[in-house]
This record gives structure tokens, C-alpha cells and sequence, in this order.
């Protein structure tokens, strides 16, 4: 995947073909067990999980209430990526650990997606533990306007 072909199928494409497309970008560049995206309602304190790549497990799913901790104070109100690289740390934000711990996984990476000033969601991968590295951080954060067209084609769908 390239930005080019990205852009042609964040262009023509539907939604769910889009994140998909995105999930496989991520996946060659930077890797993920669980992958999945969310979009939050501030306003209402509530958050909901739109793509996931293990829909058996981690289902997209209705509503689910946004708990004020450190992660929800740096990802939401600092708007900076949040990294755990073990399942302790994760634990720490995270309810249902023991399902992420269940799956092999004890890293995990949070980026917060913006555009025009307006929060548009997250792009949430996890893996083994201590497998998110800095470069591997730092080639997330590459991916970062892939996930704003992806976010954007979503806000589009539903205009």
C-alpha cells in the first residue's frame, strides 16, 4: 500500500474498505495482534469501536462509557499517543486486560487522530509485550494521514 493507492480508494471506496486497507498498511509497517479503531462522543462520555480485526473477540460494538484515567488524560485532553509495553501498565487504563493479556498481548499503542481541530477517533494496535518500539511508534505516526482520510471518509458516510 502507498498513499497514492490509499487516496484513490479513500476517494471511491466504502467505508469498511477503507479501514481495512488502512489495517493492512499498518500491519506490513508496524504490526498488530489486535487491531481496531474507535470514535468517542466527549460530550456524552462515550466511546464506540467501528473496525477490529477480531471481531470475535473484540467486537464492534454500541456504546461503552469513557472512564476518566491517565490514559483518557493524555490520549483525549493532551492529545498525545499513549504507549503501555507491558500488561501491568496496561492494566493500569485498561478494564478488560485480562481478555488483551488472554491474547498473547502486553503492548500497546493509542494514536489519537485530529483533523481540523476536531477529534476523530483512535487507531488502537496491541502485541506482544515490549513490541512497541520507538521506531515502530514513530512508523504509526507515519501512517497518520491515512487515518485522518479514513476517519474523514467516515464522517462523510454519515453526512
Amino acid at each position: 500500500m502507498d498513499m497514492n493507492s490509499f487516496v484513490t480508494l479513500a476517494e471511491t471506496g466504502p467505508v469498511d474498505a477503507i479501514f481495512a486497507a488502512l489495517e493492512t498498511w499498518v500491519q506490513q509497517d508496524v504490526g498488530a495482534v489486535i487491531y481496531s479503531c474507535s470514535t468517542f462522543d466527549l460530550a456524552a462520555g462515550k466511546s464506540r469501536r467501528i473496525y477490529t480485526n477480531l471481531p470475535e473477540v473484540y467486537p464492534v460494538s454500541g456504546l461503552k462509557d469513557i472512564i476518566p484515567n491517565a490514559w483518557t488524560a493524555q490520549v483525549l485532553d493532551a492529545r498525545r499517543t499513549f504507549v503501555a509495553n507491558s500488561i501491568e501498565d496496561i492494566a493500569q487504563v485498561f478494564p478488560d486486560n485480562p481478555l488483551i493479556r488472554s491474547l498473547g498481548c502486553g503492548s500497546v499503542i493509542n494514536m489519537p487522530v485530529f483533523l481540523a481541530g476536531r477529534f476523530m477517533g483512535t487507531v488502537n494496535v496491541l502485541h506482544e509485550p515490549g513490541y512497541y518500539t520507538p521506531p515502530r511508534v514513530a512508523a504509526l505516526h507515519v501512517l497518520r494521514p491515512a487515518a485522518m482520510l479514513a476517519f474523514a471518509a467516515l464522517g462523510a458516510e454519515k453526512g
